[in-house]
């Protein structure tokens, strides 16, 4: 199968599900060739494949070196609320073409990675305001 040119295969994906921007995706994307680059480099080059969990880490890592504080008010912008969502682009990027996947990679792989709220917005408040719960998500908490 022919690989689909990145910015055609965001189009499509945009006309078919909406639910994220056009910005979430071309993140997405820095995401996996991230990914992909640390592990080749901790693999010596040798190509391996990426699962859900590696790119929900470099994920979670770079929006956080790259937008900080402002982290979860991107990550609304961008429609994004759960790592679910994370898998939910991936599998969009995969239908389309943009994307490769092995046998073993689902959706699934993305359910639970972590809390938006937890990673995204607890490092970034005062001790007397924190709140960690295990069942917490943002909508529970009116942040989305």
């Amino acid at each position: 199968m022919q690989k689909t040119d990145f910015h055609d295969a965001v189009e499509q994906v945009l006309a078919n599900d909406s639910r994220y921007s056009g910005d979430s995706y071309y993140f997405l994307q820095e995401v996996l060739l991230k990914a992909v680059e640390m592990q080749r480099k901790e693999t010596g080059g040798e190509n391996k494949h990426v699962t859900g969990g590696d790119l929900l880490e470099v994920f979670r890592d770079r929006i956080l070196d790259q937008f900080g504080p402002m982290a979860m008010t991107v990550l609304q912008e961008w429609g994004l609320s759960k790592s679910e969502d994370v898998g939910d682009m991936v599998f969009n990027l995969i239908e389309s073409g943009a994307f490769g996947k092995s046998e073993q990679d689902k959706r699934e792989d993305f359910m639970d990675g972590y809390k938006f709220y937890d990673v995204f917005v607890v490092p970034f408040l005062p001790e007397s305001k924190k709140i960690i719960d295990g069942n917490s998500d943002c909508r529970d908490l009116n942040i989305v």
